[in-house]
Order: structure tokens, then C-alpha cells, then sequence
């Protein structure tokens, strides 16, 4: 059964394109007719590219890996936030961050400064700093939140992009194919194609058509997930988990000291940052 279907996508307006003088003939295979000067987005092929992208995403949620959502325009900000939070995915909602993928270790440092901020409040380093030190790094978290706070949880490169408006989003499209990350993306008739893995014919500039195509993509993630903690609990029940099991704590506490070295080097950098700035 199809994860949506004809009338539904007809009722959300998936199949506006563009005016046709603003098309681009990339999109020719996706375009049913032309009416009243503007191109109409062949719903018949979205629904089978609908399917085809939900299947690869659930089988890459289902591996436990992170797809990264793309969607700054203003129609679909929300909508995708939603959605991918539901999920457990990342997303980025604001401004692309050039060089977020192609420059990643730099994106993460930015992130553990993030955390290092909070430990400072929480283990009362914070009150030691003079008034202008914590307005300065307050104002530095909040705008570390904005940009980043939806990606904390993405420790390395994401496994996939899910675009909305490729032309929009082209320089984190760029970026993908680059690292050679496959791109799932809502193209639309004046978008060129050729860069998406797997392409979505759909209207990117209604907040239905964005809500039903990507509701419909995050839905057979959830299943794969889903999927995922059930062969887990059989897996344990087996007895076959035990030593992975080992092998993770191992690793968790091989992490932790390693975040606890790394967040006091970067605690004690941010203070002296302030410090530096406060004496100047």
C-alpha cells in the first residue's frame, strides 16, 4: 500500500509547479501538462518516489542511522522541526552553516562549547563570572542554540540529507554530494534535479504539500525504528546481547573521559576567553 496516495496529494496542492517560463527541462519527466502558464507536477510519479524514498529511509532508520533535515524557508520551517523531532532527527531550520558537513569537526566544537556553557551553570562555575562575562556567554549560548541546538545530538556526519527546495538549500545539496551523501529532496518544476538522489516531485512552497510529503517520510522512519527496538528485545532475550552490551560500556566509559577531558580544556577556555576580554 502507498504512503500516500492521488487524492490526498491532489487536496494538498502537490501538484502546483511553477509559472512554465520559470521552469527548469531538467523537470520535463515529472511534468504531466501545462495550464494557465504555470506546470503540473505528474502525481503519479510522485506517489511512486514517495515510496521509493520512505523505504530507504526506513531501512536507514531501522540501521540506527541519522538522516539531517534541511527546510529554512519559511512555509516549512516548522512543519519539518515537528516532524523530525518526532523522529529523533536532526534538523537544520535557520540559516545553513556553510561548511557544516564539508568542515564537521569545527560544527561539533562549536556544539561541545555549547555543553561546556551548561556544565559551567550547573556545577556553579557560572557564579564565579563577573555580570559582564555571564551576559557575554549567555549571549554566545543563546546564539549557539539557534543555529545548532536542533544537531546537538549528531556526533558525526549524518548518513542521508532530506531537503526542502533544493535550489534554497543548494550549498548543503553541494556539500552532500561532495561527501558523497545521498540527497532525498522535494523538487520542485523550477529545481534542477540532477544532484538528488532521490528525487520528489512535489510543490516545495505550500506548508500542506511539505507537511504531507514529509509526515509521510517520517512515519516509515518511526516504523524502522520501531522495528529496530523490537529485534533489539528479541536479540537480548536470546541472550545474544550480552556482550555487546559490554563492549558498549566499555565504550561509554571510555567516552566520558574523554568528554571530561575535553570539557574541562574548553571550560577553561571560555573563561579565559571572558577573562582576556574583560582585562583588554
Amino acid at each position: 500500500m502507498s504512503r500516500v496516495n492521488f487524492d490526498q496529494l491532489l487536496e494538498a496542492g502537490v501538484h502546483f509547479g511553477h509559472l512554465k517560463r520559470k521552469w527548469n527541462p531538467a523537470m520535463a519527466p515529472y511534468i504531466f501538462m501545462e495550464r494557465n502558464g504555470i506546470h503540473i507536477i505528474d502525481l503519479y510519479k510522485t506517489v511512486a518516489k514517495v515510496d521509493e524514498a520512505a523505504e530507504v529511509l526506513k531501512n536507514l532508520a531501522k540501521q540506527g542511522k541519522k538522516v539531517l533535515f534541511v527546510a529554512t524557508k519559511k512555509q516549512a520551517k516548522q512543519v519539518v522541526a515537528d516532524k523530525a523531532a518526532a523522529v529523533g532527527m536532526p534538523y537544520v531550520i535557520e540559516r545553513w552553516p556553510g561548511g557544516m558537513l564539508t568542515n564537521f569537526p569545527t560544527i561539533r566544537k562549536a556544539i561541545k562549547k555549547m555543553a561546556t556553557i551548561d556544565k559551567m551553570e550547573k556545577d556553579g562555575t557560572f557564579d564565579n563570572l563577573s555580570k559582564r562575562e555571564k551576559l557575554q556567554i549567555t549571549r554566545q549560548r543563546a546564539k549557539l542554540e539557534k543555529t545548532l541546538g536542533s544537531i546537538a545530538d549528531l556526533t558525526r556526519l549524518p548518513s542521508a540529507l532530506f531537503v526542502v527546495d533544493v535550489m534554497k538549500e543548494h550549498i548543503a545539496v553541494r556539500e552532500a554530494n561532495r561527501l558523497g551523501i545521498p540527497v532525498f529532496g522535494m523538487v520542485d518544476t523550477n529545481s534542477d534535479p540532477t544532484n538528488v538522489d532521490y528525487v520528489i516531485p512535489a510543490n516545495d512552497d505550500a506548508t500542506k504539500s511539505v507537511e504531507l510529503i514529509v509526515g509521510a517520510v517520517c512515519e516509515a522512519m518511526n516504523e524502522g525504528l520501531q522495528e529496530r527496538k523490537a529485534e533489539k528485545v528479541d536479540a537480548e532475550a536470546a541472550g545474544e546481547g550480552e556482550a555487546p552490551k559490554r563492549e558498549r560500556k566499555a565504550k561509554a566509559a571510555k567516552k566520558e573521559r574523554s568528554k571530561k577531558e575535553d570539557d574541562d580544556a574548553m571550560k577553561a577556555n571560555v573563561v579565559g576567553k571572558f577573562s582576556k576580554d574583560e582585562e583588554e
